[in-house]
């Protein structure tokens, strides 16, 4: 078996439909936003560890070497990269599972594949993966999440932005297959993050990926703390930038490049699609023979 279960569980516990949230280090994650939803979702939810699978068969860890304690010369302990799952709650005391730790370094297909046979026998109902990634959008504007799925069903009943672009995939992308396949509605949702400001965390993206398990996953969390630090987050950019007139000047221009943008996707949103002008087009021609 690759995996283990936590000393509290002697066999899996039987759960009630829990949404799995999956955010795992080594991919895009621009001002680690993504990592920093996760942490906060294992503090709201009370999390601790249901299983950990086995970091031997998937880590490398020369590539993720552990971290030595010394203290006056003493080797105290060894703190070893891991790939956890953990079982925690919502305010309503609804049940999420948290796939968090390290990106596998090998055995992909082996690892989704438990993943899912896990995800099948805990019931879950849906699985969202998190990312962040930069992009030339201004902080000045509310941060846009986009999103990833095999299914067009899933992407279709969703408001976010939908890409066309060939990218290396993470292991979360391969869950997204594998779980689909497994009848177990999965997508990936990734928050836009200012290209400037991907040096320092950036909490308004952080705060969009939260509201976003929130809506899509059928959870509630109080995350208004986080709200707050995005608050002054925002502020301290503004004060920075207002300091120097070059930089407000490209700030300016940033943002009316980015409204033009925006402004044309929405005028193309509303244009109807080839396939739904000809759906339409059927459904009239139906309508005409009945009559």
């Amino acid at each position: 078996m690759s995996y283990r279960l936590h000393d509290s569980y002697h066999v899996l516990p039987r759960l009630s439909s829990p949404l799995l949230v999956v955010m795992l280090q080594g991919w895009i994650d621009a001002s680690s936003a993504a990592h920093a939803a996760m942490n906060r979702l294992v503090k709201e939810t009370g999390a601790t560890n249901l299983l950990s699978f086995d970091a031997d068969e998937y880590l490398d860890f020369r590539a993720r070497r552990p971290t030595m304690e010394l203290r006056e010369g003493i080797n105290t302990r060894l703190d070893w990269p891991s790939i956890d799952l953990l079982l925690g709650r919502d305010i309503n005391d609804k049940e999420i599972l948290l796939l968090v730790g390290h990106e596998p370094d090998s055995r992909w297909s082996h690892f989704a594949a438990t993943v899912a046979e896990l995800a099948v026998q805990l019931r879950v109902r849906k699985m969202i993966g998190l990312g962040a990634y930069p992009f030339a959008t201004p902080h000045t504007r509310a941060v846009n999440l986009s999103c990833t799925s095999p299914s067009s069903d899933t992407i279709a009943s969703l408001p976010y932005v939908r890409s066309s672009v060939d990218v290396p995939a993470g292991i979360e992308a391969v869950l997204e297959h594998v779980l689909t396949a497994r009848g177990i509605p999965s997508v990936g949702i990734w928050a836009q993050v200012p290209h400037y400001a991907t040096s320092m965390p950036y909490p308004p993206a952080t705060v969009a990926l939260l509201g976003a398990v929130c809506d899509t996953g059928g959870v509630s969390l109080d995350v208004s703390d986080v709200r707050a630090e995005a608050a002054a987050h925002r502020e301290r950019l503004d004060t920075l930038v207002a300091a120097n007139p070059e930089h407000a000047q490209l700030l300016s221009q940033l943002e009316s490049a980015y409204d033009v943008a925006h402004e044309r996707d929405e005028r193309a949103a509303s244009i109807p699609s080839g396939d739904e002008l000809a759906a339409q087009f059927e459904a009239y021609l139906r309508e005409q023979g009945r009559d």
